[in-house]
């Protein structure tokens, strides 16, 4: 249609500072030029001039194909526009791209592009191949590299170790002739040491294709030789790449038979390696170390069920408050999840609710928002609360969340045989999310919960109908229950034992106590702790203050000096450069 374009979805800029959807500019003197050359009797036109192009030989000879028809067929001049990309070509040119950014990393002490290297990882990591990874390493170190030896493992790791190092890429084959002629000349330069930033880049990538392909032994035994070369190396550019190959060499540990909590599992043996690596971090101020290996041992301390342990690591260190938010959220989850075994449900609340509120929202950690969720959800029930009903109905937790979607509607209800049956039906759940030992203790929730609804519905009731509603084998499991609700504040009401029921009070306006204004406040009090944390978080570049005040002195030494010199007389107004009239 004329006068529309296609939907671009965002993809292209929108010309001439416009929005998409804004009218287009007519170019009406332009249409009335076009029209005026197609006339030859139109008034005021001027003469046409064509120009001839010659015809190269190449299209000369071999003019277009036509069809049937006779149109000029474009799909082969279109495929022979389109430059054919190998794949292996380009996956090793995205991993050597990197090493710029490292390069720049160990240049300027800046963390943020050694960052941005492992941001590319996951966009690298469904390419990797032991042939793509074996060509990226024997192009990138020298024969005769003093880092020859760590090459030689990462071959050896990839069962690469016959590839020979110092191999020339495609494109710098083309520049090989102008090396020889400079060597022969005398200038011959120096085979360049490779950093070991890169290296370490390297058995990152080792470390992702063999947890990939679940080659877990070979990953934990190179994850041991990259975590010894690491230690011995003690370069502070070091940090962010060191915090993943912890990560890695935990994941590894953990996925060799027997998996925990067995006491044979490779994961208590991986604890001296952290614990030595998180002393170290914290002399050294290490805040990615330091913040990766805490996560670490307490997901490792939890996974063995040793809580009073992890509690122990809790209560003797402290978790660095300028860590990345990702190691930030997974440690409150952790927390969280510590804190309710301990039956401290209030701080395990407040821990889960934050650590949901930090998590990332792309798909990504989509897994972790799910568990983060699923715990907070039987925290919230264990506290006499019920969840919103908005929560199951996001779109990327529907389906997961919905054995605790019955769960939920059996605890407001305060049925019990509802509650066991959902126990009895998805305890497989229950018991891969790690939240099954939590439910259970949701039975007396959900007793309470009944004697709640039945006493607002009724301003008496007996205490044999609370036992067959509630599913009690006697009245006087009723009373005691009944008895231990009133004395925990969850019903207002009185028991009469001599007549056998229970008389609730009448209720008064909620809105006149306290409680809304407490709601508020703690809303108010969330809201200003996410300001302050993301305040902090916000990275800048290295020693820029030092650059600010270095030059704000120099102004000001300069303007100390052109007071002098003006107090002296030895510059006036035209010196200065300016006509000063408006003074």
């Amino acid at each position: 249609m004329p006068g529309k374009t296609p939907n671009s979805n965002g993809k292209e800029p929108v010309e001439n500072g416009g929005y998409p959807g804004s009218k287009d500019i007519e170019m009406k003197d332009d249409a009335s030029s076009i029209k005026g050359k197609g006339k030859k009797g139109g008034k005021d036109t001027d003469e046409e001039m064509t120009v001839v192009v010659p015809m190269s030989k190449k299209q000369s000879s071999a003019p277009p194909s036509n069809d049937a028809d006779g149109d000029v067929n474009m799909e082969d001049t279109e495929k022979e526009g389109e430059a054919k990309v190998d794949p292996v070509a380009q996956s090793v040119s995205d991993i050597k791209s990197n090493f710029a950014l490292l390069d720049r990393a160990v240049a300027l002490f800046d963390a943020r592009f050694t960052l941005r290297a492992l941001r590319s990882v996951s966009s690298i990591r469904q390419r990797l191949t032991p042939d793509i990874l074996a060509q990226v390493i024997a192009e990138t170190f020298p024969a005769s590299s003093t880092s020859g030896d760590a090459a030689k493992h990462l071959l050896t790791a990839l069962d690469r170790g016959n590839t020979t190092l110092g191999r020339q890429s495609s494109t710098e084959s083309e520049s090989e002739t102008e090396a020889k002629a400079s060597a022969k000349n005398g200038n011959k330069k120096e085979a360049k040491d490779i950093i070991p930033e890169i290296d370490i880049f390297l058995g990152i990538l080792v470390q992702v294709y063999l947890y990939d392909s679940k080659q877990f032994e070979r990953g934990a035994e190179f994850s041991s030789y990259l975590s010894d070369r690491i230690r011995s190396l003690n370069r502070r550019t070091l940090d962010s790449l060191s915090a993943k190959v912890y990560f890695y060499y935990s994941l590894f540990c953990e996925s060799i038979a027997p998996l925990p909590p067995s006491p044979q599992s490779p994961i208590i043996a991986l604890r001296p390696t952290l614990l030595a690596a998180l002393r170290t971090a914290v002399l050294r101020k290490d805040i990615d170390i330091q913040s990766s290996v805490i996560v670490l041992l307490l997901r490792n301390y939890l996974l063995m069920s040793h809580i009073n342990q992890a509690d122990l690591l809790v209560s003797h260190t402290q978790f660095p408050e300028n860590a990345a938010n990702n190691q930030v959220a997974r440690f409150l989850y952790y927390l969280g999840r510590i804190r309710a075994i301990q039956l401290r449900y209030t701080e395990a609340h407040e821990h889960l609710t934050a650590a949901t509120r930090k998590a990332p929202s792309s798909m990504c950690a989509l897994g972790f928002s799910q568990t983060a969720t699923k715990l907070l959800l039987v925290v919230e029930l264990l506290m006499g609360d019920i969840p919103d009903r908005a929560t199951f109905r996001v779109a990327s937790m529907e389906q997961a969340l919905h054995p605790y979607f019955l769960l939920v509607q059996a605890v407001r209800v305060g049925n019990l045989e509802d509650f066991e049956t959902t126990i009895a039906d998805h305890a497989d759940t229950f018991r891969r999310d790690g939240t099954y030992t939590l439910i259970l203790r949701l039975r007396q929730n959900v007793i309470k919960t009944g004697i709640r609804m039945m006493s607002l519905s009724y301003s008496r009731i007996s205490l044999r109908d609370i036992c067959i509603r509630l599913h009690l084998g006697s009245e006087e499991s009723a009373e005691y229950i009944v008895a231990k609700a009133i004395r925990d504040g969850v019903i207002e009401a009185t028991l009469d034992r001599e007549h056998g029921f229970m008389k609730s009070k009448e209720t008064g306006d909620v809105y006149a106590t306290r409680e809304p204004t407490e709601a508020f406040h703690d809303r108010i009090r969330a809201c200003l702790a996410l300001h302050d944390e993301s305040v902090k978080a916000m990275r800048f570049p290295m020693n820029q203050h030092r650059l600010e005040l270095k030059n704000a002195q120099e102004a000001r030494e300069r303007e100390r000096e052109m007071a002098n010199d003006i107090q002296e007389g030895d510059l006036d107004e035209d010196d200065l450069g300016g006509d000063f009239d408006g003074i």
